[in-house]
Order: structure tokens, then sequence, then C-alpha cells
């Protein structure tokens, strides 16, 4: 019995699968936990002695599609029920159609 290239003919059940949570192909059928992210835990799975791990999986590193909008809200204070002052109109801008138009 060899532990080379006759053994690795046998591989063809799979162990891990996709995680719901990261998306990885790291979801451990049998045990039922990821080995990336740790799901189905409550927390995220990171540890400080893998930095460039930390790096990758941070804030910052995907959409931040609610976080951004918090960002924006802070700067201005969460203000919430105001109207915005009204912009002065300047004649400049819509003239400029007119005499394109009347020079052809």
């Amino acid at each position: 019995m060899t532990k080379g290239t006759s053994s690795f003919g046998k591989r063809h059940n799979k162990t891990h699968t996709l995680c719901r949570r990261c998306g990885r192909s790291c979801y451990h059928i049998q045990k039922k936990t990821c080995a990336q992210c740790g799901y189905p835990a409550a927390r995220k799975r990171h540890y400080n002695w893998s930095v460039k791990g930390k790096r990758r999986n941070t804030t910052g590193t995907g959409r931040m599609k609610h976080l951004k909008l918090v960002y924006r809200r802070f700067r201005n204070g969460f203000r919430e029920g105001t109207v915005a002052k009204p912009r002065k109109s300047g004649a400049a801008g819509s003239a400029v159609p007119s005499q394109a138009l009347a020079t052809k």
C-alpha cells in the first residue's frame, strides 16, 4: 500500500461544501460547522494569530450597505425631519442650450 498516487485516486467524497454565511467551500458536512467563519456560531471566527486573515475579513472589505450611510449621517449629526435650504437658481445654466439652438 502506497501513501501517494494510488491513494489519491480513491478520493471522491466531499467533506466541505459552500457556507451560507461566508460563501466559501469550508462548511464541514458531518461536523455542520464552517472552518472559515465558524457558522452556525453567532460570533464570527477570527483569531489574533492571523493578522492577514483579520485584514481580509474586517469591516470595510465588503459593501458596507448600512454602515456607509451611518458614517454620512454621523458627519451631519444624525439630523432628521429637516428640509434642505433651497439653492440659488443660476440663469446661465438654462440659457446655454437656447443659445446653442439659435446659432444652428
